[in-house]
């Protein structure tokens, strides 16, 4: 078994697995069941929007022209012929000096060039006749809202790969899409490595610690999109750890351990690996936390062996499993967005590979701040509660102050990226 180790780039990293083919498909599911799915399909308007010319103010529909010598000293009188509110239709064409009171959202009536709001007009009734005056000149299409101009027919609205938010699941509502093509999540089973592991349940014991990665992980799953599948535990027996995975890559898509991957006498990943007969796309990278991160591919199916340290398993996930869950969803932005921030503590740490430092997102003073969650070792745990991002510490420095501009990357919240940019 070759146990060489040659460190790559993050980039390298990334971009090794993402040239991996991913097993898209794609299945149909009803509007309520779409949100947070990625389209499969081109949303496109099948009929205009409006589909009719419409008023955007309760007022009244007549004549524009009929308004062409109103002023305040001559108001012009119209008389009032129906009432039509919105879903409701005018009972015939409107002619000179007729005006039909109308309401927000309703079809304006045949002939009606022009709507005035109800607060420029003034009502009376004579001999139960409706009339209304108005002392302004009106121009043709004044607050008509003309069929189409908002959304022609045929007109692209959403491409395939957008994320359906509550924005498009309304443009899906609208245009009697009631079902939609989105592709499938694909299952990732997660497997934790160790006999020192006890579950959550169990009493702490002498030389045990409770299993919180495969919990941290399934959360992590869950919040990429992806269907978490717990697989258990894998004891530290290499027959027991072999069929085992062997077992999972018929049940799953991609297959994630946590643990197992060091040069240690226990760590058994990278022996199953040899013997499945899996190609390793990388087991070392210039990074902090995570350098032993390793991952490989069998007929397409990636299988990610993260550190066993909660934190370097976190991060392991989120820079290298996230950007390929998002390749079989069909997202069409599947990298976690790279921002510029201002660090707002001291973190006086000669950086020899790049690190990536758990931490959290402020505003202040107008400009986006970057601090420190906790303490900073891949062992701990505690820090991660308050992560939603990763603070870039760049390979070759010796320490950054207070106030410096730093790279960061985002964890929550955001529509995703193109690329994956890390500045050298």
């Amino acid at each position: 078994m070759n146990l060489h180790r040659n460190p790559i780039p993050v980039t390298e990293a990334v971009s090794r697995i993402m040239e991996i083919n991913a097993d898209k498909q794609i299945e149909t599911v009803s509007i309520p069941n779409s949100h947070d799915r990625i389209l499969a399909e081109d949303l496109v308007a099948v009929h205009a929007i409006p589909p009719f010319p419409k008023s955007p103010y309760d007022g009244y529909a007549f004549i524009a022209s009929d308004t062409d010598q109103a002023s305040r000293d001559h108001p012009v009188e119209f008389r009032v012929i129906e009432e039509i509110g919105a879903g409701q239709r005018a009972s015939r064409p409107i002619e000179s000096g007729e005006a039909v009171r109308i309401m927000t959202g309703a079809e304006i009536p045949k002939g009606a060039t022009c709507v005035a709001m109800f607060e420029i007009c003034q009502t009376y009734e004579q001999d139960g006749q409706a009339f209304m005056t108005i002392k302004r000149k009106m121009t043709e299409g004044q607050n008509i809202m003309a069929k189409g101009s908002e959304t022609e027919k045929g007109q692209l609205l959403v491409s395939k790969g957008t994320k359906i938010n509550p924005g498009v699941e309304a443009l899906l509502a609208t245009f009697g899409y009631h079902e939609v093509k989105v592709y499938r999540q694909p299952k990732v089973g997660v497997f934790a490595t160790g006999t020192e592991l006890l579950e959550v349940h169990e009493q702490l014991e002498p030389g045990k610690i409770r299993n919180s990665n495969a919990y941290m992980i399934l959360s992590q799953i869950e919040r990429s999109g992806a269907i978490p599948v717990y697989l258990g535990k894998l004891a530290d027996d290499f027959d027991t750890c072999y069929d085992s995975v062997v077992s999972a890559l018929k049940e799953v898509d991609i297959l994630i351990t946590t643990g197992g991957v060091s040069v240690g006498d226990y760590d058994l990943m990278p022996a199953v690996y040899e013997k499945l007969g899996a190609e390793v796309l990388f087991n070392k990278i210039a990074m902090r936390p995570g350098s032993v991160t390793t991952v490989a591919q069998l007929n397409g199916q990636l299988l990610f062996g993260l550190s066993g340290n909660p934190s370097a398993c976190y991060v392991g996930f989120e820079l290298f499993a996230f950007p390929f869950t998002q390749k079989i969803l069909g997202n069409g932005k599947p990298y976690h967005k790279v921002i510029e921030a201002v660090l707002g503590h001291d973190i006086m740490k000669p950086n020899p590979f790049h690190r990536f430092m758990r931490g959290y997102i402020e505003y202040e003073d107008n400009q986006v701040t970057v601090h420190p969650a906790g303490i900073d070792k891949s062992g701990v745990v505690t820090s991660l509660a308050r992560t939603n991002l990763f603070i870039i510490l760049r390979g070759g420095t010796r320490g950054y102050k207070k106030g410096d501009r730093v790279q960061a990357v985002l964890l929550e919240g955001h529509q995703g990226a193109d690329d994956f940019i890390i500045k050298s």
